[in-house]
């Protein structure tokens, strides 16, 4: 059964029923949950812990998230970023792919290996693949995007790779400030580099981004880490 909304827009809305209707928030969830088939919030949350990571990482996100996808190649980190896009569009959501790495073909022969009991879907999704992209390509791009968008961005390390366009670090205070301004939610695939290794931590972490240009990291508010078919979503401290 899939929800009518991601699960921080169902807590939202209970919020304000409990808030409008002066009754307690446990009792305004459960609400909520019988509008969603389920017969107490409990067993909504049981459901969306056993989503699809992509499911599960959208219902984490909020409007202004700037949202780090790290792992090493090999490990689904661009699998999930279109997967977000994908559920993000089931939903009814805006939701853009920049790319730097694929071409328009290739990308779209993955969305559609992808899409699975809804063909057909990720024909709504935008593909943008211009040698152009940078922080104010996307922002011009963006214009006018409702909040709530989903926006990935294939992938951090490329983004200032030509000289002519601004440091990495710039780029990215440009479009946090550009999300927490709009509401819209832009992910960010990454690279992990060459020294993690597995045999010392299950997952690479924060640590672990290849940067050959500087970046603030605190300047992203969530991340998602994979490595051999396990992940952790965590906020950024």
């Amino acid at each position: 059964m899939k929800l009518s909304a991601p699960l921080f827009l169902l807590k939202r809305r209970a919020k304000l029923i409990a808030r409008n209707n002066n009754v307690p928030l446990h009792k305004a969830l459960d609400q909520i949950a019988r509008e969603e088939g389920f017969a107490q919030w409990s067993l909504l949350s049981s459901h969306v812990a056993a989503l699809s990571l992509s499911e599960m990482l959208l219902s984490r996100l909020d409007y202004g998230d700037l949202l780090l996808v790290a792992g090493r190649p090999g490990h689904g980190k661009t699998t999930l970023g279109l997967q977000l896009l994908i559920d993000a569009a089931r939903y009814g959501r805006k939701a853009i792919f920049f790319t730097l790495e694929l071409t328009e073909r290739q990308a779209r022969t993955h969305i559609r290996s992808l899409e699975k009991d809804t063909p057909g879907i990720g024909d709504s999704l935008d593909i943008v693949t211009s040698d152009e992209i940078c922080a104010n390509f996307i922002i011009r791009h963006l214009s006018g995007s409702p909040r709530g968008s989903i926006v990935v961005v294939d992938y951090l390390q490329l983004l200032d790779q030509q000289r002519n366009k601004p440091e990495l670090s710039e780029q990215i205070t440009a479009l946090g400030d550009f999300a927490s301004k709009t509401g819209v939610i832009v992910a960010f695939i990454s690279q992990v580099d060459r020294s993690f290794d597995p045999e010392r931590k299950r997952l690479p972490d924060i640590q672990d981004i290849r940067l050959p240009n500087f970046v603030d990291l605190t300047l992203f508010t969530k991340t998602c880490f994979l490595h051999n078919g396990k992940a952790q979503i965590h906020g950024v401290a």
